[in-house]
């Protein structure tokens, strides 16, 4: 059996500062060894630690896709010692990678279905590698129609442009990206909150399923637009954040009652949710 904290070692391939405010910054690496890699078998909806020796480490969700082999995605925003050491390192330099940790969005389960994802700021990473999977050419027909409500301060604060100016492009899938406000006149998205865009652009929940990811207050007054067009607490995915440190349940930072957010989720449904305390 092998040593689940023993880390991964990966190469920086490149680097990408998303935001304007250089605070999010996007590592791509690969592993030194190819066996490691074929070991590190992961879905969309997973995270991993990403460890600086002699520093620390920090979860993170996984940005890039199943899809996208060679390379792993993942989006740091600098916020505490370990992101800022990552935010001072660069192509070539080494890290470590444990994982893949938690489980992951049941894409399994929602072969068939129409598909919303809703996400705020810095937590569209998991969505990134969700949007990438479904779109990806050997799994496109096995979902229906795929809508996207992805909002942000300003347009500074947007991640992935590039991925996002493609999918606006694409007949297959429906972008509807929002900022706070904008001091732009000529402004190509829409300016309000998170959860009135949705409840604006998502009308119906027919055979459809709804994935949440970001800030808690988003979530929150975004859960009541969906449950008011008809989506059924088991139809509603979150990703959880909740004081997550060992990655695999045995530290006990992240419980919410008897479950693990980084064990039993950090995907779970309103219906799970609402079984547990009020914590999250």
């Amino acid at each position: 059996m092998e040593n689940p904290y023993l880390p991964y070692p990966v190469r920086i391939e490149e680097t990408t500062i998303e935001t304007e405010d250089r605070n999010i910054k996007s590592f791509r690496v690969a592993f030194l060894n190819p066996e490691d890699e074929k070991k590190f078998s992961y879905r969309p909806g997973q995270f991993a630690e990403l460890s600086v020796a002699g520093t620390g480490e920090c979860p993170l969700g996984i940005a890039s896709s199943p899809t996208e082999s060679g390379f792993l995605l993942f989006t740091v925003n600098k916020a505490g010692l370990v992101t800022t050491r990552l935010h001072n390192m660069g192509k070539g330099d080494i890290l470590g990678v444990r994982g893949p940790l938690g489980n992951c969005f049941p894409l399994d389960e929602m072969e068939g279905k129409n598909v919303v994802l809703i996400g705020g700021g810095f937590a569209f990473t998991t969505l990134r590698s969700t949007i990438v999977y479904m779109l990806a050419s050997e799994n496109r027909e096995r979902f229906g129609d795929i809508s996207v409500v992805y909002g942000a301060r300003n347009e500074g604060m947007l991640l992935y442009k590039d991925a996002l100016a493609e999918w606006q492009e694409r007949s297959d899938i429906e972008m509807h990206i929002t900022v706070d406000c904008s001091d732009d006149p000529f402004c190509q998205y829409h300016i309000g909150f998170v959860p009135g865009i949705t409840e604006q652009k998502i009308t119906s929940s027919e055979n459809s399923v709804a994935i949440i990811c970001g800030p808690p207050i988003m979530i929150k007054f975004t859960q009541p637009v969906l449950e008011k067009v008809g989506f059924s607490s088991e139809g509603i995915i979150m990703s959880l954040e909740n004081r997550m440190k060992c990655g695999i349940g045995m530290c006990g930072r992240c419980n919410v009652g008897a479950e693990y957010v980084c064990k039993d989720g950090p995907i779970m449904t309103l219906a799970k949710l609402n079984t547990l305390p009020k914590e999250y």
